[in-house]
Protein backbone atom coordinates (compact mmCIF):
# COMPACT_ATOMS: atom_id res chain seq x y z
CA UNK A 1 0.00 0.00 0.00
CA UNK A 2 1.31 3.44 -0.99
CA UNK A 3 1.84 5.70 2.06
CA UNK A 4 0.02 8.50 2.22
CA UNK A 5 2.01 11.36 4.14
CA UNK A 6 -0.65 13.88 4.43
CA UNK A 7 -2.69 12.26 6.62
CA UNK A 8 -2.25 13.84 10.18
CA UNK A 9 -3.16 11.76 13.39
CA UNK A 10 -3.94 14.04 16.94
CA UNK A 11 -4.47 11.33 19.86
CA UNK A 12 -4.22 13.71 23.58
CA UNK A 13 -5.38 16.98 24.22
CA UNK A 14 -8.49 16.01 26.22
CA UNK A 15 -6.79 16.02 29.72
CA UNK A 16 -8.41 11.63 30.00
CA UNK A 17 -11.54 13.79 30.42
CA UNK A 18 -14.84 12.39 27.60
CA UNK A 19 -16.87 15.60 26.86
CA UNK A 20 -19.37 16.29 29.48
CA UNK A 21 -23.03 17.44 28.30
CA UNK A 22 -22.99 21.10 28.91
CA UNK A 23 -19.10 21.69 27.72
CA UNK A 24 -19.82 22.71 24.72
CA UNK A 25 -22.75 25.45 25.48
CA UNK A 26 -19.83 26.57 28.01
CA UNK A 27 -17.19 26.62 25.51
CA UNK A 28 -19.37 28.23 22.90
CA UNK A 29 -20.29 31.15 25.49
CA UNK A 30 -16.72 31.35 26.70
CA UNK A 31 -15.43 32.08 23.15
CA UNK A 32 -18.11 34.26 22.32
CA UNK A 33 -17.43 36.52 25.34
CA UNK A 34 -13.56 36.36 23.47
CA UNK A 35 -12.17 35.11 26.65
CA UNK A 36 -8.77 32.94 26.51
CA UNK A 37 -7.99 29.80 27.57
CA UNK A 38 -4.70 30.27 28.59
CA UNK A 39 -5.91 32.82 30.82
CA UNK A 40 -5.59 32.24 34.42
CA UNK A 41 -9.54 32.97 35.48
CA UNK A 42 -10.82 30.65 32.91
CA UNK A 43 -11.22 28.42 35.59
CA UNK A 44 -13.68 30.95 37.07
CA UNK A 45 -15.43 31.81 33.71
CA UNK A 46 -15.88 28.34 32.78
CA UNK A 47 -16.68 26.67 36.11
CA UNK A 48 -14.69 23.66 35.74
CA UNK A 49 -11.26 22.57 37.12
CA UNK A 50 -8.02 23.71 35.91
CA UNK A 51 -7.25 20.76 33.71
CA UNK A 52 -11.28 20.51 32.84
CA UNK A 53 -10.21 23.96 30.57
CA UNK A 54 -7.97 22.40 28.34
CA UNK A 55 -10.87 19.66 27.88
CA UNK A 56 -13.60 22.06 27.31
CA UNK A 57 -11.24 23.83 24.83
CA UNK A 58 -10.52 20.78 23.22
CA UNK A 59 -13.67 19.47 22.94
CA UNK A 60 -15.36 22.38 21.24
CA UNK A 61 -12.56 22.10 18.57
CA UNK A 62 -12.90 18.22 18.62
CA UNK A 63 -16.53 18.68 17.64
CA UNK A 64 -15.27 21.41 15.00
CA UNK A 65 -17.47 24.01 16.47
CA UNK A 66 -14.44 26.79 16.01
CA UNK A 67 -14.23 26.37 12.04
CA UNK A 68 -15.61 29.98 11.22
CA UNK A 69 -16.45 28.72 7.07
CA UNK A 70 -17.51 25.10 7.53
CA UNK A 71 -18.89 24.37 10.62
CA UNK A 72 -18.67 27.27 13.15
CA UNK A 73 -22.30 28.35 12.15
CA UNK A 74 -23.67 24.90 13.52
CA UNK A 75 -22.27 26.59 17.35
CA UNK A 76 -24.44 29.54 16.45
CA UNK A 77 -27.40 27.50 15.68
CA UNK A 78 -27.48 25.18 18.39
CA UNK A 79 -26.43 27.57 21.40
CA UNK A 80 -26.69 31.49 20.30
CA UNK A 81 -28.40 32.28 23.61
CA UNK A 82 -31.40 34.04 21.56
CA UNK A 83 -31.62 31.91 18.91
CA UNK A 84 -29.93 28.91 19.56
CA UNK A 85 -32.27 25.87 18.55
CA UNK A 86 -31.23 24.07 21.39
CA UNK A 87 -28.85 25.27 23.95
CA UNK A 88 -28.72 22.24 26.28
CA UNK A 89 -28.93 19.51 23.80
CA UNK A 90 -32.61 18.16 24.91
CA UNK A 91 -33.10 17.06 21.78
CA UNK A 92 -31.26 13.86 20.54
CA UNK A 93 -30.85 15.14 16.78
CA UNK A 94 -28.86 17.91 18.02
CA UNK A 95 -26.83 14.52 19.25
CA UNK A 96 -26.95 12.85 16.72
CA UNK A 97 -25.94 16.13 14.58
CA UNK A 98 -22.64 16.61 17.32
CA UNK A 99 -21.62 13.13 16.62
CA UNK A 100 -21.45 13.58 12.69
CA UNK A 101 -19.80 16.60 13.78
CA UNK A 102 -16.84 14.55 15.69
CA UNK A 103 -16.40 12.07 13.23
CA UNK A 104 -16.19 14.34 10.20
CA UNK A 105 -14.29 17.51 11.60
CA UNK A 106 -11.41 14.99 12.07
CA UNK A 107 -9.70 17.01 15.00
CA UNK A 108 -9.88 13.80 16.73
CA UNK A 109 -8.41 11.06 14.89
CA UNK A 110 -9.52 8.31 16.30
CA UNK A 111 -13.43 8.67 15.87
CA UNK A 112 -13.17 8.33 12.08
CA UNK A 113 -11.31 5.75 11.87
CA UNK A 114 -13.01 3.76 14.40
CA UNK A 115 -16.57 4.33 13.28
CA UNK A 116 -15.94 4.16 9.62
CA UNK A 117 -12.39 1.57 9.48
CA UNK A 118 -12.30 -0.43 12.22
CA UNK A 119 -16.21 -0.98 12.44
CA UNK A 120 -15.95 -2.53 8.85
CA UNK A 121 -13.62 -5.18 10.42
CA UNK A 122 -15.05 -6.31 13.44
CA UNK A 123 -18.82 -5.23 15.85
CA UNK A 124 -17.14 -7.08 18.71
CA UNK A 125 -13.89 -5.76 20.50
CA UNK A 126 -11.53 -5.07 23.10
CA UNK A 127 -9.67 -1.91 23.84
CA UNK A 128 -6.37 -3.67 22.86
CA UNK A 129 -7.86 -4.85 19.38
CA UNK A 130 -8.53 -0.79 18.69
CA UNK A 131 -5.37 0.23 20.07
CA UNK A 132 -3.29 -2.72 17.57
CA UNK A 133 -6.18 -1.16 14.67
CA UNK A 134 -4.35 2.66 14.73
CA UNK A 135 -1.07 1.36 15.07
CA UNK A 136 -1.69 -0.62 11.46
CA UNK A 137 -3.47 2.19 10.29
CA UNK A 138 -0.85 4.80 11.24
CA UNK A 139 1.51 2.16 9.52
CA UNK A 140 -0.12 1.97 6.44
CA UNK A 141 -0.15 5.44 6.11
CA UNK A 142 3.61 6.28 6.76
CA UNK A 143 3.40 7.74 9.94
CA UNK A 144 4.14 3.94 12.11
CA UNK A 145 6.90 6.24 14.24
CA UNK A 146 4.72 8.37 15.53
CA UNK A 147 2.44 6.13 17.09
CA UNK A 148 2.58 5.97 20.75
CA UNK A 149 0.63 3.39 22.84
CA UNK A 150 0.13 4.62 26.15
CA UNK A 151 -1.29 7.73 24.12
CA UNK A 152 -3.72 5.86 22.02
CA UNK A 153 -4.68 3.45 24.55
CA UNK A 154 -6.05 6.91 26.52
CA UNK A 155 -7.47 8.07 23.99
CA UNK A 156 -9.44 4.78 23.39
CA UNK A 157 -10.37 4.59 26.78
CA UNK A 158 -12.06 8.23 26.43
CA UNK A 159 -13.91 7.21 23.03
CA UNK A 160 -15.72 4.66 24.94
CA UNK A 161 -16.71 6.72 28.47
CA UNK A 162 -17.75 9.50 25.73
CA UNK A 163 -20.60 6.42 24.73
CA UNK A 164 -20.85 3.65 27.11
CA UNK A 165 -23.02 3.55 30.17
CA UNK A 166 -20.96 3.00 33.08
CA UNK A 167 -21.44 -0.38 34.62
CA UNK A 168 -20.54 0.33 38.12
CA UNK A 169 -21.51 3.83 38.33
CA UNK A 170 -20.19 6.02 41.47
CA UNK A 171 -22.25 9.09 40.78
CA UNK A 172 -24.57 10.85 39.20
CA UNK A 173 -21.28 12.54 37.19
CA UNK A 174 -20.85 9.14 35.61
CA UNK A 175 -23.84 10.02 33.39
CA UNK A 176 -23.49 13.30 32.33
CA UNK A 177 -21.35 12.55 29.06
CA UNK A 178 -23.04 13.71 26.04
CA UNK A 179 -23.08 10.99 23.53
CA UNK A 180 -23.90 8.57 26.01
CA UNK A 181 -27.54 8.85 25.04
CA UNK A 182 -26.81 7.40 21.82
CA UNK A 183 -26.41 4.38 23.01
CA UNK A 184 -24.16 3.44 20.05
CA UNK A 185 -21.57 0.95 22.15
CA UNK A 186 -22.00 -1.34 24.70
CA UNK A 187 -20.38 -3.75 27.05
CA UNK A 188 -20.97 -7.16 27.23
CA UNK A 189 -22.83 -8.61 29.92
CA UNK A 190 -20.13 -11.30 30.57
CA UNK A 191 -17.23 -10.16 32.17
CA UNK A 192 -14.39 -11.83 30.18
CA UNK A 193 -10.58 -11.62 31.57
CA UNK A 194 -9.42 -9.90 28.30
CA UNK A 195 -7.92 -7.13 28.39
CA UNK A 196 -6.64 -4.82 31.62
CA UNK A 197 -10.23 -4.06 31.87
CA UNK A 198 -11.75 -7.53 31.52
CA UNK A 199 -14.25 -6.00 29.00
CA UNK A 200 -15.52 -6.65 25.81
CA UNK A 201 -17.36 -4.30 23.54
CA UNK A 202 -19.66 -3.97 20.41
CA UNK A 203 -21.28 -1.67 18.56
CA UNK A 204 -25.17 -1.45 19.52
CA UNK A 205 -26.41 -2.27 15.62
CA UNK A 206 -29.87 -3.63 16.33
CA UNK A 207 -30.57 -1.12 20.52
CA UNK A 208 -29.45 2.01 19.31
CA UNK A 209 -31.28 5.18 19.30
CA UNK A 210 -32.48 5.63 15.63
CA UNK A 211 -31.01 8.44 13.70
CA UNK A 212 -32.97 11.09 11.97
CA UNK A 213 -33.59 11.42 8.35
CA UNK A 214 -32.72 15.72 8.45
CA UNK A 215 -29.75 14.57 10.32
CA UNK A 216 -28.58 12.18 7.56
CA UNK A 217 -29.32 14.30 4.94
CA UNK A 218 -27.51 16.94 6.80
CA UNK A 219 -24.73 14.30 6.75
CA UNK A 220 -25.17 13.72 2.85
CA UNK A 221 -25.08 17.53 2.27
CA UNK A 222 -21.36 18.08 4.05
CA UNK A 223 -19.73 15.39 2.35
CA UNK A 224 -20.76 15.67 -1.34
CA UNK A 225 -18.46 16.86 -3.80
CA UNK A 226 -20.16 19.99 -4.61
CA UNK A 227 -19.26 19.05 -8.30
CA UNK A 228 -21.15 15.99 -8.55
CA UNK A 229 -24.87 15.57 -8.17
CA UNK A 230 -24.61 12.29 -7.10
CA UNK A 231 -23.17 9.69 -4.38
CA UNK A 232 -21.92 6.45 -5.08
CA UNK A 233 -23.33 3.65 -2.56
CA UNK A 234 -19.90 3.30 -0.93
CA UNK A 235 -20.18 6.71 0.21
CA UNK A 236 -23.95 6.14 1.83
CA UNK A 237 -22.29 3.21 3.67
CA UNK A 238 -19.65 5.26 5.02
CA UNK A 239 -22.22 7.49 6.26
CA UNK A 240 -24.36 4.58 7.52
CA UNK A 241 -21.16 3.25 9.61
CA UNK A 242 -21.09 6.78 11.41
CA UNK A 243 -24.59 6.25 12.81
CA UNK A 244 -23.97 2.52 13.31
CA UNK A 245 -26.62 1.68 10.56
CA UNK A 246 -26.64 -1.96 8.61
CA UNK A 247 -26.94 -1.61 4.76
CA UNK A 248 -30.69 -2.40 5.00
CA UNK A 249 -30.67 0.45 7.30
CA UNK A 250 -29.33 2.66 5.13
CA UNK A 251 -31.47 1.60 2.05
CA UNK A 252 -34.28 2.48 4.14
CA UNK A 253 -33.35 6.05 4.94
CA UNK A 254 -32.42 6.21 1.28
CA UNK A 255 -35.91 5.29 0.34
CA UNK A 256 -37.44 7.53 2.90
CA UNK A 257 -35.52 10.87 1.84
CA UNK A 258 -36.50 10.11 -1.73
CA UNK A 259 -39.69 10.30 -0.36
CA UNK A 260 -39.81 13.42 1.98
CA UNK A 261 -37.66 15.32 -0.34
CA UNK A 262 -39.18 13.71 -3.87
CA UNK A 263 -38.72 17.14 -5.58
CA UNK A 264 -34.81 17.51 -4.82
CA UNK A 265 -33.19 14.01 -4.50
CA UNK A 266 -34.06 10.54 -5.79
CA UNK A 267 -31.57 7.20 -4.83
CA UNK A 268 -31.94 4.64 -7.59
CA UNK A 269 -31.11 0.82 -7.85
CA UNK A 270 -30.05 0.07 -11.73
CA UNK A 271 -28.34 -3.12 -12.92
CA UNK A 272 -26.48 -2.93 -9.29
CA UNK A 273 -25.74 0.63 -9.64
CA UNK A 274 -26.80 2.09 -6.50
CA UNK A 275 -26.94 5.98 -5.99
CA UNK A 276 -28.47 8.80 -4.81
CA UNK A 277 -28.83 11.86 -6.75
CA UNK A 278 -29.74 15.29 -6.34
CA UNK A 279 -32.10 17.06 -8.68
CA UNK A 280 -32.12 20.16 -7.47
CA UNK A 281 -29.51 22.44 -4.85
CA UNK A 282 -29.68 21.57 -1.35
CA UNK A 283 -28.01 23.92 1.32
CA UNK A 284 -26.63 21.87 4.63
Amino acid sequence: MEANNNVKYAFSGHESFPCKTLWLKKGYDFVKAEKDFNAPEAVVHLGVGKNMVAAVRYWYKAFGLNKDAETGWIADFLFNADTGKDPYMEDLGTLWLLHFLLIYSNEASLYKLFFIDFQQERRLFERGQVVNFVKRKMAETGKGNLFNENTVKKDVGVLLLNYCLPREPKSNEDFSTLLMDLDLLRQTDKIEKTDEKGSRYFFNIEGKRKVTPEIFLFALLMIKDESDNSIAYDTLQEIGLMFCMTDLEVIDMMNQLSELYSDSLSYSDVAGIRQLRFTKQMDA
